[in-house]
């Protein structure tokens, strides 16, 4: 009994095994899966070179052209001109902007013409007799001379004489002497020198004006200066006349400008050169923020892209058979978020967007194939 129980346990196992070892080869001859290769969905572009406007951005405060810091040369009380010294306010070419109390002065100017006049009224005698050819002309001199107006210019001297004569009795010192006092009592009245308004007043009237102290700022509102500064590689690229494309900072008004003066040296220390832009608008106001858009030349055969898609080394990926691709470009030019490109050819499929984890040889699919694949699909099913 024994050994035929042993004997039907030893037939189990054998069966047992052979049903094993047969399962096991069919397991190795099952063809393993393949895996479905997937494909990343990118943006593309296609290049097509051409002329590239290299378009430099720049910004700046508005300074008026035409400005003028008022200071006192002269001591006194500042007197009423007609209008307000206040800022705001608007002066035409000529009229005064400030007018100090100069009544004191003004009576020593007098004084010196007066002792002018009598110096020379003194040697009419003496012309007449030692100088009988010149005295015509010294005496209509007296008959023009009014203490109310500017001295007028003393007569030429035609002879070697009368220039000693002349000279000798002190009048041409007396002269230039009372042309000075004119000149100084000339700096107690401040005329505009253009249209133009009172940006800044700092002294009232009636208050004691000192010299050398500053009493405000006057500009012409009708037009603008505004200083740039760009790198030194633009240095040959900027013209005089030039015309540039401002505006404010919210991108809600435009405004035409002029580059008027280009400086001729570079700043040693940030390498860079300024530029100044001329600008004529009514809407205009001194200290506005613009920013301008300088037309600095034109790059042929050259394409732009974004410049988040050029990679560190000079490359950008392409697309060649839906797979990615590294290529060699040579960058022109470099703005905040464009770069301008050469030596791409025409028709390179290119990204136009960037994608997370790219690498050379990833397998892509453009978006266009995928839209235009989906709606094939939608018309078949339509059809049918």
């Amino acid at each position: 009994m024994r050994n035929i129980i042993l004997s039907i346990i030893g037939i189990i196992l054998i069966v047992g095994s052979f049903l094993f070892a047969k399962r096991l080869i069919d397991n190795k001859t099952k063809p393993k899966p393949v895996p479905e290769k997937v494909y990343k969905t990118v943006f593309t572009d296609t290049v097509e070179n051409g002329t590239v406007q290299i378009v430099v951005p720049a910004n700046g405060n508005l300074v008026a052209k035409q400005r003028v810091e008022l200071y006192a040369e002269v001591q006194g009380v500042f007197r009423t001109s007609g209008k307000l010294f206040k800022a705001g306010q608007e002066y035409k070419k000529g009229e005064t902007l400030i007018r100090i109390d100069a009544s004191e002065y003004y009576a020593s100017v007098q004084s010196s013409k007066s002792n002018l006049y009598n110096s020379i009224a003194a040697i009419m005698p003496d012309l007449r007799l030692d100088f009988p050819e010149v005295y015509p002309k010294w005496q209509n001199y007296l008959n023009g001379f009014d203490l109310n107006k500017t001295t007028p210019k003393l007569p030429e001297m035609t002879s070697e004489k009368e220039n000693y004569f002349i000279t000798g009795r002190g009048i041409v010192s007396n002269y230039y002497n009372v042309k000075n006092l004119e000149q100084r009592l000339a700096k107690y009245t401040i005329r505009a020198p253009f249209n133009g308004i009172l940006t800044e007043a700092l002294a009232t009237e009636g208050s004691l004006i000192r010299s050398g102290q500053k009493l405000g700022e006057f500009i012409d509102p009708s037009i603008y200066e505004m200083e740039v500064a760009l790198s030194k590689s633009y240095a040959s690229l900027l013209k005089v006349g030039e015309k540039v494309q401002l505006n404010n900072l919210e991108n809600t008004e435009e405004f035409n400008g002029t580059v008027s003066r280009v400086n001729g040296s570079i700043d040693a220390t940030t390498q860079t050169i300024t530029a100044f832009i001329e600008v004529k608008d009514e809407r205009l106001k001194e200290g506005m923020y613009l920013e301008a858009n300088l037309n600095a030349k034109e790059e042929p055969n050259a394409f732009e892209i974004n410049r988040n898609l050029m990679l560190d080394n000079g490359q950008i990926y392409v697309v060649k058979d839906s797979i990615l691709d590294i290529v060699d470009v040579k960058p022109v030019y470099f703005s905040d978020t464009k770069v301008v490109l050469k030596n791409i050819p025409d028709g390179t499929v290119i990204l136009s967007k960037p994608v997370p984890g790219s690498y050379a040889g990833m397998l892509v699919k453009p978006f266009e194939d995928k839209v235009s694949s989906t709606s094939e699909s939608n018309s078949d099913s339509k059809k049918q």
